[in-house]
């Protein structure tokens, strides 16, 4: 397994996000069109892609949030190589490189249909915070936080 920290450019994050745009459109029905207006992946500066046999199979990324956090946006495993510890090794490669950069914590937003999801973030030390931002009225929104410490190394941005 080799992960690659990258941009929104790379193409293979671009092909793994349109997969995941595709199962969303399928688990967030109508509300599809009002989540993706926020997961516009054009700007994003800090993205990894994990690799399994030089084939590329999950990906991840964050954004800033505040002084102190980032978001984590665009998650996603291949269905076929989920259970192999994939999407915990893009969330931590993820939380290490926010905490090198001086952040101390990550939010995200998930669907409560996206069940595995929800499962596999409070699995990774998540814990739910009222609903943030353009999630607050949402009702099918869930949205998390974990804390680390900073690790800064101004090199790694």
């Amino acid at each position: 397994m080799t992960i690659l920290r990258t941009t929104s450019e790379n193409k293979d994050f671009i092909n793994l996000v349109e997969e995941l745009d595709a199962y969303l459109k399928i688990t967030d029905g109508d509300e599809h069109e009002f989540y993706n207006q926020f997961n516009t992946i054009e700007t994003l500066k800090n993205v990894v892609v994990a690799y399994e046999n030089e084939t590329a199979v999950g990906c991840g990324a964050f954004k800033p949030f505040d002084d102190n956090s980032v978001e984590i946006k665009r998650m996603f495993v291949f269905p076929s190589n989920r259970t192999k510890g994939i999407g915990a090794l893009i969330l931590k490669e993820l939380e290490n490189w926010a905490s090198l950069i001086g952040y101390s914590s990550c939010v995200l937003e998930t669907g409560k249909r996206q069940t595995e999801a929800v499962q596999f973030y409070k699995k990774c030390g998540y814990y739910e915070i009222p609903n943030y931002g353009q999630y607050k009225n949402m009702e099918n929104s869930l949205c998390f936080k974990k804390e680390f410490k900073i690790r800064m190394n101004k090199d790694s941005e």
